[in-house]
This record gives C-alpha cells, sequence and structure tokens, in this order.
C-alpha cells in the first residue's frame, strides 16, 4: 500500500445529470485517485413531450399541464428536467396514444431512456477522468434496473469499472460491492430477505485476502446505525405523523451489520436511506452514508484518505 490515497463518495443520484457531472469533476477538484459511485443511479420518472402539431407540445409535469410554442423552449424543459433525474422523450400523438396503451411498450421506452442517458455518462466519464488518470468505480442500488447491467458489463469505456457483486483492487485496498437491499414496502428491482443478504456477504467476502482491510462498499447501511432512519410509511405509502413530527424507524440491513461486526472492514460505504446523511463507527469500521439531494441538484458526498491500512481522515462535503 503505497502512500495516500484519496477516495470520493458518492451514492443515490437517480438519474441528476447535474449530480454525476459534479461527480466526476470531483476528481480533480478534490484530488481524488477513485471515484466511486455506490448504487441507485438511475432515475425513478419519465416525461412525455407530445408534438400536437402547428408549433405546439404539451407535458403533464406531475400533475401541472405545461405547453410550449416553439422546440427551443421544449430543449429548455428537457434540459432542466434532466438536471434533476427527470427522463423525458418528445412524442407525436399517435406515438404516445400507441405506447400509453401498452405497460411493455411504457417500460421499453423508460429502458432506453435509462440506457441512453447512462451511455451518455459513461462516454463523458472516460474523457474527463483520462485528464485526471482518476479512476471510477460503478456498483448498483435496488431501484436499478438490469438494463444498468447491460450497459456497463461492455467493458468499452475507459477508466470506468462495473464493480458489482465484485472484489476491485483500488489503491491496494480490496473492495466489495453490493447493490441489492432488504426489503422495502415500494418493491424495488433489488430486493432480497436478509438470509440471502448474509449468503450474498459471506460469498464476496470469503475472496477477500485481507478481511480487515478491506472496503464494503454495500447500498443499504446497517440496521441501528443511525444513517439507517428513514420515515415510517402506511399501507397507502404516506409517512406516518405522530406529534407533528414523521415517526423515523431503523432502515437497515442486520445482514450488513453482522457481516460489518464479523469481517472488521475499515470502512463501509452506504447509501439507500437519503435523510440520513452521517457517519457511524461500528467496532473499528467507520460507516459513511453521504445522504442524497439529487432532485435540487446537490451532490453530497464523503471524502475519504486511507494510507499505510488505515483510514486517516474522512469529511462529508456537498455542492
Amino acid at each position: 500500500m503505497a502512500g495516500k490515497h484519496r477516495i470520493f463518495f458518492v451514492t443515490d443520484i437517480h438519474g441528476s445529470d447535474r449530480c454525476f457531472r459534479k461527480f466526476i469533476n470531483a476528481a480533480k477538484f478534490y484530488k481524488a485517485q477513485t471515484l466511486v459511485l455506490g448504487g441507485d443511479i438511475t432515475g425513478k420518472i419519465m416525461i412525455p413531450v407530445v408534438n400536437q402539431g402547428n408549433n405546439k407540445w404539451v407535458a403533464d409535469y406531475l400533475g401541472e399541464k405545461k405547453e410550449f410554442n416553439n422546440g427551443e423552449k421544449v430543449s429548455e424543459f428537457r434540459k432542466d428536467l434532466s438536471e434533476g433525474g427527470i427522463y423525458t422523450m418528445t412524442l407525436s400523438k399517435a406515438e404516445y396514444e400507441e405506447i400509453r396503451s401498452s405497460k411493455a411498450k411504457i417500460d421499453e421506452a423508460f429502458s432506453k431512456s435509462m440506457s441512453s442517458s447512462l451511455e451518455r455518462w459513461l462516454d463523458l466519464a472516460s474523457v474527463r477522468l483520462k485528464e485526471t488518470g482518476a479512476r471510477c468505480y460503478i456498483s448498483v442500488g435496488n431501484d436499478d434496473d438490469a438494463i444498468v447491467d447491460e450497459v456497463l458489463n461492455r467493458e468499452i469505456y475507459d477508466n470506468v469499472t462495473f464493480c458489482e457483486e465484485k472484489i476491485v483492487n483500488i489503491g491496494g485496498y480490496e473492495m466489495l460491492s453490493l447493490g441489492t437491499s432488504n426489503r422495502t414496502p415500494w418493491n424495488s428491482p433489488r430486493e432480497a430477505d436478509e438470509s440471502v443478504l448474509k449468503m450474498k456477504l459471506d460469498d464476496l467476502a470469503s475472496k477477500l485476502e485481507r478481511r480487515e482491510g478491506s472496503i464494503f462498499s454495500v447500498h443499504v447501511p446497517p440496521i441501528n446505525s443511525g444513517i439507517d432512519a428513514a420515515p415510517k410509511i402506511d399501507e397507502n405509502f404516506k409517512p406516518v405523523i405522530k406529534g407533528g413530527h414523521p415517526v423515523m424507524i431503523a432502515a437497515g440491513s442486520s445482514a450488513v451489520r453482522e457481516a460489518i461486526e464479523k469481517y472488521k472492514p475499515l470502512l463501509g460505504l452506504h447509501g439507500h436511506i437519503h435523510e440520513s446523511r452521517g457517519i457511524y463507527k461500528l467496532g473499528r469500521t467507520i460507516c459513511i452514508n453521504p445522504g442524497s439531494e439529487y432532485a435540487q441538484g446537490i451532490l453530497r458526498g464523503a471524502i475519504v484518505d486511507l494510507e499505510d491500512g488505515k483510514v486517516t481522515d474522512y469529511l462529508l462535503v456537498s455542492g
């Protein structure tokens, strides 16, 4: 392990173009040798912009009707939404009617939007990181569809490594990555029972040469860590309110906590719970959740310095 190695870690950017640009530019700004993007990288919403003819376009923006009378305004609208992680697509009236009547076609259009956005990001990363010599490691989160794996597994992008459920070496430190979460009320694409998470983590840890000198990039935080506090949700997916305040619960994973206590890695890099930005010491392991404000285009991140087999410094940052 030669000298100091700096990691810049972010997670849960959910399709935000602005956050991804800031993430890539952080290698130069923070003088980081390694960038880690810890999952939930794709967006959750797609809004069609429908061409009505006669230089008129309309869109339903979260219940508000938007009307445009020239293509330039449409482009500005689409760019503004992409900055906050919302996908858009332009359609004729006939194309819109055809797609909206078929769930399969809606899913196909959404997958195409995710894929093209991710491809554009990776092209940008390849160019920008070549200038700095930094390398980017990307894993998935519970909200990420299988299309993410298809794009990242192509291995055609310079200075970018897809590390989901793999062991990679960064600056002489082994890092394992796992994006699958424990069960949530939303039944997202990558969820599993705690017993499955335990099996996955044990299998990955068995491939480490030095478990106590490793990094666990695991999307869901350990349970009862404070960096896993989330609002309790009722059967209608509404926050439970008591005394005028939302009721908070520990939404982290017992399997993740057990694995960290068992294998004692140097560092735990987590996300998943956007509102639980913070740092938690679990035994010797420093566990970090930088939080997320992707919808506002604010990048929450963590800088971590490693040297001589130790975490020598760490700091939560935003911008």
